[in-house]
């Protein structure tokens, strides 16, 4: 495997606050870091709540790297239950990721990270989502405003989160991605001590710690996160990809236990030929041990 070398570039989206102000501290020990944002101080201002906003973002960081980026984070976000949460959520971290694949592809050890959430564990609007990966924007927007106006706003926040899990799953491995060797993954946070939680945290207590009980504690910290958004983009991470990692004090392991693990894998009639095939030749060449050769199952 080729050992990365030179200066490294990382571009941190939502930059300003949170997990993504976090995120990008650590970062700065490692290389150069093109923050963007709205705040005044960020690198790069840009709106991706809408498509134009998204093109200056992806223009202006290309300028502002020469065309190379070793690592993008893609942290912006909202939980407001308005209809530019889906767009933010899920285009505006698409969009830009995608806008700057290129510039990963030219690394010699890309990575790229969304934040996602765990409350991706509960279900929210089936028709959100898949507008989303349909890549309808304006369906999706008109989705979130029936939602809202039936009163199911919060849906717009995890609805739009499950569609960016699906997404990295699905592009992880496509030769855009993985056939350019860059590893794509997500990390779903639990209830975490930004500035956001901790506001709010004396009135929605009570219903968050119901909704996602935390073993480890609510609210989670922030450096936790960080570091590992921090690692999934760095040189060190060169095989975990396509993964949604939940870092989530033990909300996704209390809640759902043994369901994930259910589900294994399932291969098409060919390549079960082609294993059983395998499987027979094997078993005619490789020789059988005799006795005197090894002891019994167990001896030491």
């Amino acid at each position: 495997m080729q050992t990365p070398v030179g200066p490294r570039t990382y571009v941190v989206t939502g930059a300003d606050s949170g997990l993504g102000r976090a995120a990008a501290d650590r970062l700065a020990g490692q290389g150069r870091v093109i923050t963007c944002g709205l705040g005044g101080e960020m690198d790069v201002r840009a709106d991706l709540t809408t498509p134009q906003g998204r093109v200056e973002l992806v223009e202006r960081v290309r300028g502002l790297s020469d065309g190379r980026v070793d690592g993008v984070l893609a942290a912006a976000g909202a939980g407001a239950p308005r209809p530019e949460t889906a767009a933010l959520n899920y285009f505006g971290a698409v969009e830009v990721l995608e806008g700057l694949r290129g510039c990963l592809a030219v690394s010699d050890a890309p990575a790229a990270v969304v934040v996602s959430s765990s409350s991706t564990l509960n279900r929210g609007s089936v028709a959100l989502a898949r507008a989303c990966l349909r890549g309808d924007e304006a369906g999706a927007l008109a989705i979130a405003g029936r939602l809202i106006r039936t009163r199911r706003g919060s849906q717009i926040y995890r609805s739009s989160k499950l569609a960016l899990n699906l997404w990295v799953r699905s592009a992880a491995v496509t030769a855009q991605w993985a056939g350019q060797g860059i590893v794509l993954n997500a990390v779903a946070p639990g209830i975490i001590a930004t500035e956001a939680v901790t506001r709010s945290w004396p009135q929605e207590r009570l219903l968050l710690e119901t909704a996602l009980p935390q073993p480890l504690g609510s609210p989670g910290p922030v450096e936790s996160v960080a570091d590992l958004l921090a690692y999934l983009v760095s040189p060190g991470n060169r095989f975990m990809t396509g993964q949604i990692v939940y870092c989530d004090g033990g909300t996704d392991a209390l809640m759902r236990r043994g369901r994930p693990q259910r589900v294994f894998l399932r291969y098409r009639m060919r390549d079960m030929a082609v294993m059983w095939r395998e499987a027979r030749r094997l078993a005619r060449e490789t020789p059988t041990p005799s006795p005197a050769a090894g002891g019994r199952e167990g001896d030491a």
